[in-house]
């Protein structure tokens, strides 16, 4: 039966939202209690469902048992699924993070994602932004790539460029990110940062060179050799609207291929039917309206719903920040998503942020990306156990080294 995504929500729990509730009252404490215990939910464990208690330390670990357990806070799921919460790889706070975070996580919240990483875009100066955030309260857990578009630029040389990125690395950075559709860089030097990124065991996110039917597809080619070049794992930033948009098949059989051949790659999609991204990019650049089969009056802007003229798109084209959305169905879902999400090495990634309250509808990947998800996978007959992978476990697999002990409910696992 297919379910909205408000629906969704009334029926889902999220076991990272409850951490915090109650105060701890050491005095009350008994043998098996716990700072807060979930019962009667449907919990998917070891790859299979279950109604077990879920009980959650004073340390924000998890026990799993069938043996009745109490806590500080009881909560009874009956009816509703108990979680991991979800991971978005991509969730895009880059233009002004330091102010508008909160809002940014606390949407994110609301959409199940407790742990929300900027692998896309990041940051050129890890430890500044870390030193920024570690004394914050925040709503979700927070982490960034290194952006090498800033990195270069901010640097000229090409040793330079490779020793920024390298301190990256080495303050935390999660993982390198580069978008060469909009700022083309050499494959030789893309060699480099992969290697960079192998050498700490960190993945390398592309946003890939090109996005025209007639070459997206020697996009998804580079990145695969960039892989087995370097041993690095690629992910592949929204596979349906940059590589595969077009030839979604023929991208998914190449990937599939090079991972039956030992070369590390993922890829995620985000499930809408529509793109949208800043006029002043590249992507908007000569040869837009034949490289989409658009017009101007297609467009319109995000968060107002102006409808763009001639005139009025190059006058957004000289400025920054106004990002223009194209019609829904420019990326059929029966030839993209749907084609994408029937492959293990699929999740899901938001690419959106919201950083406004007054234009909280700017990008609806933003709030609603992963209840969506679930809605739509359940709608294409994908199992519920086969999305719920793909928006924790799944995800989590690319930072696991950072993040251990997450994505999934397990005995010794943080509550996220």
């Amino acid at each position: 039966m297919e379910i909205n995504r408000r629906e969704f929500l009334k029926k889902s729990v999220t076991a990272g939202i409850f951490i915090g509730i109650s105060p701890i009252i050491k005095s009350l404490a008994l043998p098996d209690s716990y700072k807060i215990v979930i019962k009667n939910g449907k919990v998917l464990s070891n790859d299979k469902w279950g109604k077990p208690y879920i009980g959650i330390t004073n340390e924000g670990k998890i026990k799993i048992t069938y043996k009745p357990i109490f806590g500080e806070t009881e909560i009874d799921a009956t009816g509703k699924i108990v979680s991991p919460g979800f991971i978005d790889v991509l969730a895009d706070n880059s233009a002004n993070p330091y102010t508008t975070y909160n809002i940014f996580e606390k949407y994110k919240l609301t959409d199940g994602v407790t742990t929300a990483l900027q692998m896309h875009g990041g940051y050129h100066n890890v430890s500044e932004y870390y030193n920024n955030f570690k004394n914050k309260q925040h709503y979700t857990n927070y982490g960034i790539s290194t952006k090498v578009m800033n990195i270069r630029n901010h640097n000229n040389s090409l040793s330079s460029r490779y020793k920024a990125v390298e301190k990256c690395l080495n303050e935390g950075a999660l993982g390198v990110s580069h978008s060469i559709e909009y700022q083309p860089t050499p494959y030789s030097e893309l060699i480099e940062y992969a290697k960079l990124a192998k050498k700490y065991s960190r993945p390398f996110f592309l946003h890939l060179r090109h996005s025209s039917k007639e070459k997206e597809i020697e996009g998804v080619k580079e990145a695969i050799n960039i892989a087995k070049d370097t041993g690095v794992h690629i992910h592949i930033d929204h596979l349906n609207s940059t590589g595969g948009t077009f030839n979604m098949a023929k991208a998914l059989e190449l990937i599939s291929t090079a991972r039956d051949n030992g070369h590390s790659l993922t890829t995620c999609v985000y499930p809408y039917s529509y793109w949208a991204t800043y006029l002043h990019s590249k992507r908007y650049g000569k040869g837009w309206r034949e490289r989409y089969n658009l017009n101007y009056n297609d467009l319109i802007i995000v968060g107002t719903g102006e409808r763009l003229t001639e005139s009025s798109f190059y006058k957004y084209r000289k400025g920054y920040g106004r990002l223009a959305a194209v019609p829904e169905g420019t990326m059929p879902f029966d030839k993209t998503v749907d084609l994408a999400l029937q492959h293990d090495f699929c999740m899901i990634g938001s690419d959106g942020g919201i950083e406004s309250h007054s234009r909280a509808n700017n990008h609806p990947r933003g709030a609603g990306c992963f209840s969506t998800a679930v809605n739509h996978a359940l709608k294409i007959g994908i199992p519920l156990e086969k999305i719920i992978e793909k928006i924790t476990t799944l995800p989590h697999s690319l930072v696991a080294n950072a993040m251990p002990m997450r994505g999934k409910i397990a005995n010794n696992y943080i509550a996220d």
